[in-house]
């Protein structure tokens, strides 16, 4: 799976198409992802003799599939690319713009 937690990206199939949101949870086993208050789920709960009875609203997982990685760059759908860098690395890199999808690492300094 080549999306990572936190990429923005937007729904193209189902009862939230077109919504945009940013990964929350990634289930790469089974190539699942959650979207911030999309795909919205509800979940009633007994209650106990230690807790009132509630209900829980929560993001259900959707096959990773149905959506598609915004480009912070140049702002479109876009699929993935790899480039490796001069230190050997591997870099995930838009399609379109050929820019790089990752944030900038923040260096610690003490």
């Amino acid at each position: 799976m080549k999306l990572k937690l936190n990429d923005q990206v937007q729904i193209i199939s189902g009862k939230d198409k077109g919504k945009k949101g940013h990964i929350i949870k990634l289930d790469r086993k089974n190539n699942k992802v959650a979207v911030e208050k999309l795909n919205m789920r509800t979940k009633h709960v007994r209650k106990s003799k230690e807790k009132a009875g509630e209900i829980i609203h929560f993001e259900a997982y959707m096959n990773a599939s149905n959506v598609s990685i915004i480009c912070p760059s140049c702002s479109k759908l876009t699929r993935i690319a790899y480039k490796k860098l001069a230190s050997g690395e591997k870099q995930r890199v838009c399609k379109k713009c050929k820019e790089s999808l990752e944030k900038e690492k923040k260096v610690k300094t003490k």
